[in-house]
């Protein structure tokens, strides 16, 4: 049933995108707002209630009601996890925002490219030169593939195989939007809020995002240049603060061999205190704060989409093989 409700999910997801403000997204706002509001009273114990009411509650929710379909009719079990998936995983969540920058680049438009960027990521890209503008675009379109798909994937895999359903998807997505939502808060509410809640979010969120951050710089790499990727996950991952993030980023510059990371803002933030241990050239990219590769170009957005492409036809295969073993096993 996996892997139907994912590729069903994908199918309409591809018909029938849902935008950004639509009214999921606002709904999940209102939610997280309204946990933090009620339940934050400013101490390091109200953060974790916060924190285990925004995510636990959806997450058991959604397990709830597939706990009540299933027993009465599978069909209607498979279509409860195709609309959470439907919801929760799919590129055109954010990949018309990828697709904008990507035409006016294309005609040459990197004043509309940058205020795009400047929308999508809510940061100032008026200064950026052409190079970096196409740098932040792939990473931040990787690392919104991983959430928004892979990841999503991953934990819908792993709890549907132990009968939670869609679970799962809702688990990583709620963990992914707390996170987020309270760092964003932090740095634009312009009131005090309880900065252990913030903290909280994103240490639970990075751990669950621990291995499936992995198994996506894994996928890239297969489906990329193996060798390359895997040498520049070693050699690169540690540029970056979050691991995580490091890991994604690293595997996909040597996968597709485009050099990511760099010293201007607004750059994802690589951590100057890693460098690397040996070798002039790796000393000098280290120093730069960015991996090899060749600087970004226009045709590098091409093979991003063809690496993410290739990564999900990889993991369906995979989940298709699995099922299929389930079935005659």
């Amino acid at each position: 049933m996996s892997f139907f409700s994912v590729l069903f999910a994908l199918l309409i997801e591809q018909l029938k995108p849902l935008r950004g403000g639509n009214w999921v997204h606002e709904a999940l706002v209102g939610w997280v707002h309204w946990t933090g509001r009620n339940f934050d009273a400013g101490r390091e114990a109200h953060a974790w209630v916060v924190w285990g009411v925004t995510v636990a509650v959806p997450t058991l929710l959604a397990w709830g009601v597939h706990e009540l379909l299933d027993p009465h009719s599978s069909l209607l079990a498979l279509a409860w996890n195709v609309l959470v998936l439907y919801l929760t995983l799919g590129f055109r969540q954010f990949s018309h925002y990828f697709t904008d920058i990507r035409d006016a680049l294309e005609r040459g438009d990197e004043t509309s490219a940058r205020a795009l960027l400047a929308e999508w990521r809510h940061l100032d890209a008026s200064e950026l030169p052409r190079t970096e503008l196409l740098r932040h675009v792939i990473e931040h379109s990787l690392l919104a593939a991983h959430r928004h798909v892979f990841g999503v994937f991953f934990w819908f895999v792993v709890l549907a195989s132990l009968g939670a359903g869609p679970a799962g998807a809702v688990l990583y997505r709620m963990a992914e939007f707390s996170s987020r939502y309270w760092s964003y808060r932090s740095r634009t509410a312009g009131v005090p809020i309880n900065e252990r809640l913030k903290d909280i979010a994103a240490q639970l969120f990075a751990w669950l995002d621990h291995i499936p951050a992995r198994m996506t710089a894994f996928g890239f790499a297969v489906v990329g240049n193996f060798e390359e990727a895997v040498d520049s996950w070693r050699r690169y991952a540690g540029l970056w603060r979050h691991g995580n993030d490091g890991i994604l980023l690293a595997a996909a510059s040597g996968a597709v061999g485009v050099r990511l990371g760099g010293d201007s803002a607004p750059a994802l933030t690589v951590d100057r205190t890693k460098t690397f241990e040996s070798g002039a050239a790796a000393e000098t990219m280290a120093a730069a704060g960015s991996t090899g590769g060749l600087p970004p170009e226009g045709a590098h957005l091409r093979s991003i989409v063809g690496l993410v492409w290739r990564s999900v036809v990889l993991w369906m295969l995979l989940l298709a093989l699995l099922s299929l073993a389930n079935l005659i096993g």
